[in-house]
């Protein structure tokens, strides 16, 4: 750890699947879903029958001392949405790809869950992130800078 705790580092927290795909019998492998890559862990777009679509994005949260916590989130979106994103996915349109839909992991420690949130391309070799929000809580998750405590409760 270089002398450092964890807690003082910029973290990346990643999560494998959408929380309504993970609480579902067949998760991912449902009879008719389709991942933009086998892996989940790898896959940024994903539909799931019954479920719903998504696309992955980051929700990245500023942190005392210039540092950040970056969550690979995974966002539910309308049909059309998804279909949209994997038109412009590889595509020189990617760059102004901008998409509505609903968080789909459960953030802590700010129990996070379902609430708006609107994605946009800020970076052509990332994923989306998510840049605003109408939900005032993740509206300011997205804006504060939060103290490093923040960091000590993330798993």
């Amino acid at each position: 750890m270089c002398g450092t705790r964890p807690t003082d580092r910029n973290r990346d927290v990643r999560f494998r699947l959408p929380d309504p795909v993970l609480n579902s019998p067949d998760q991912h492998t449902a009879e008719g879903s389709w991942l933009s890559d086998p892996d989940p862990n790898v896959a940024t777009l994903m539909q799931i029958p019954e479920v719903s679509p998504f696309v992955r994005a980051l929700l990245s949260v500023r942190v005392e001392g210039g540092h950040e916590v970056r969550f690979g989130v995974w966002v539910a979106v309308h049909p059309d949405d998804l279909q949209r994103a994997f038109a412009a996915w590889n595509a020189p349109e990617y760059s102004e790809l901008k998409i509505t839909g609903y968080l789909a992991n459960r953030i802590e420690p700010w129990g996070l869950f379902a609430v708006p949130v609107n994605l946009a391309v800020l970076n052509p070799d990332h994923t989306p992130y998510c840049v605003s929000s109408a939900n005032e809580q993740l509206s300011e998750v997205l804006t504060k800078v939060w103290p490093h405590d923040v960091l000590a409760s993330l798993p």
